[in-house]
């Protein structure tokens, strides 16, 4: 079977009704995915008239994958199937395979564990005709299964529809690496030859994109959901983002990162060559930490040593960059130190919103510094930044009743920012991670209470909540009219996080158990009534036999 179709340009034939439809080929890329595959190609060929074609890439499986799709082939025309020969071991080089088979002016690629929403291609499509844009990029949900809850990829680049003349003009279009909830214009790719990092390369992504961006293609973005992207973290075989046990994951996404940066400088893009080594303290660097604690020892000293060595390639000018984030405090105290230290509180540093527990520590001439043995690690900069920006730091406790549960928040100083702004109130909101739903609004008054500190007591009635893991979230207001969105420190030890069954009069039994997230913040887990209870303990077997 041929992977190489017709030139795009050449004109229609008026014989052939497929090459009468729409300009739009989808890349379907998949191995050993029988479970999945079939999904992922039916909602490619249900985006309507737009997609002229499907080609499905198989990667060589020996599930049954290529079989599935030959019979899907029989029955529609629009859908070809290419299996390679030889597995690539990562998805470039049948991404690569599928970009030299289309036939249509426009392409786009999806996994094969992934779909795309109904009216996705119109919305790209229609975009980049009416703004002649090279590329058109649309809004990417990660859905997590089985749950079900969507969480929006970089959301901010997408609140409105907007045309970019040259990537240069918005850096932040390095942050979304994704190359599956875009439309290019595959006549744009051939003439620059970009393409994929072939074999088993991962992070593909990473450096398809700054191949994309050091072109300078005009680029539309737009607000509507185009693309699905499936979450299973209980999967047997874990996804490339979500296999990150190993270190090897951490080498492949640093040097994904390296050869971002060199793509991007090397065609003369600096202004966004920087931006990708923003982006990596920002995102990458912060993510990681953030499990650091979950690793054995050796893990960490590799981890450690691997990512100093990484950071050391930066320069002054990568460093002056929003010198008050946390990502950039969290590299410097890399940077200053041989070996991992101080993993609970960087944890802490690098959850999202930031927050820096005690101690405050200062240098022998007063300046705020991370810590006494490392005075060259000045917390000046990240004190500059607004009281709304601030990493505030509150720790939480909660004993769970069957009613009004007690909670009770300490807010720290910060070396006298917070006292200067008059912490006056604080809101306590819980947040089901499941959909979203926010319940059970409170605000209390925050008093002063030891030398530093204010205190707030509220409560909570967890069997009221409803099922669901339910994330404490805070809005502190100031007298100064300052307000700052923060989590809260889970508290643990003496018992405070144990699992409690309670009683209610609605529900009958109700297991609650508070936990600290991954970030260390307070979460609670409510399963109410025998069905509740039994769906928490398989999840746990799952769990643990995962």
């Amino acid at each position: 079977m041929s992977t190489h179709g017709t030139d795009s340009t050449a004109p229609a034939d008026p014989a052939d009704p497929v090459a009468l439809s729409g300009p739009v080929g989808v890349v379907v890329i998949g191995y050993n995915d029988a479970a999945h595959v079939a999904d992922a190609v039916r909602s490619a060929l249900a985006q309507g008239p737009a997609v002229r074609e499907v080609v499905a890439v198989d990667d060589c499986s020996t599930d049954g994958s290529a079989e599935l799709l030959t019979r899907l082939a029989a029955t529609e025309p629009r859908l070809r199937v290419v299996r390679r020969p030889v597995n690539s071991g990562g998805c470039g080089s049948p991404r690569n395979t599928g970009l030299d088979a289309v036939t249509t002016p426009y392409v786009m690629f999806l996994d094969s564990d992934d779909v795309l929403p109904p009216g996705a291609v119109d919305a790209l499509l229609t975009a980049a005709a009416e703004e002649r844009a090279e590329v058109a990029s649309g809004l990417c949900v990660r859905r997590e299964l089985p749950s079900g809850r969507e969480v929006p990829w970089q959301a901010a680049l997408y609140a409105a529809r907007a045309v970019v003349a040259r990537p240069a003009h918005h850096p932040r279009l390095v942050h979304d690496t994704l190359c599956v909830n875009k439309l290019y214009r595959t006549g744009f790719l051939r003439e620059h030859g970009i393409r994929f990092p072939e074999g088993p390369y991962r992070y593909e992504d990473f450096v398809f994109t700054a191949r994309v961006l050091a072109a300078a293609p005009r680029v539309v973005l737009v607000p509507d959901r185009v693309y699905v992207w499936h979450v299973r973290r209980s999967a047997e075989r874990l996804s490339i983002s979500l296999d990150r046990a190993d270190i090897t994951n951490w080498q492949a996404r640093t040097r994904a990162c390296r050869t971002a940066y060199e793509i991007l400088l090397g065609a003369g893009q600096k202004t966004l060559a920087r931006a990708v080594r923003a982006k990596f303290l920002d995102h990458e660097l912060r993510m990681y930490v953030r499990e650091l604690g979950l690793r054995d020892p050796r893990y960490r000293r590799a981890w450690w040593e691997h990512t100093r060595a990484y950071l050391a390639e930066y320069d002054a000018a990568d460093w002056s960059r929003r010198p008050g984030a946390p990502g950039r405090l969290i590299g410097r105290v890399l940077l200053a130190s041989p070996e991992p230290r101080d993993l609970p509180r960087l944890r802490e540093l690098a959850a999202r919103p930031a927050r820096l527990r005690p101690p405050y520590a200062r240098a022998a001439d007063g300046t705020p510094v991370w810590s006494a043995d490392l005075p060259q690690v000045t917390l000046e900069p990240l004190l500059t930044r607004p009281v709304r920006l601030l990493p505030v730091a509150v720790d939480a406790e909660l004993r769970p009743r069957a009613r009004a549960a007690p909670l009770r928040l300490r807010l720290h100083e910060l070396y006298g920012r917070l006292a200067a702004s008059g912490p006056a109130t604080v809101e306590v909101r819980w947040r089901r991670r499941e959909d979203g739903t926010v319940t059970a609004r409170r605000t209390t008054a925050l008093v002063p209470a030891a030398p530093g500190t204010w205190t707030a007591e509220t409560t909570v009635d967890p069997a009221g909540l409803g099922a669901g893991t339910w994330e404490l979230r805070l809005r502190l207001r100031f007298r100064d009219g300052a307000s700052r969105e923060a989590t809260a420190h889970a508290l643990t030890g003496a018992g405070r996080l144990r699992r409690r069954a309670v009683w209610s009069p609605r529900h009958g039994l109700v297991l609650v158990r508070p936990y600290a997230t991954n970030s260390g913040a307070l979460a609670l887990r409510v399963a109410p009534g025998v069905r509740g209870v039994t769906a928490v303990v398989r999840g746990r077997l799952r769990r643990l036999i995962h």
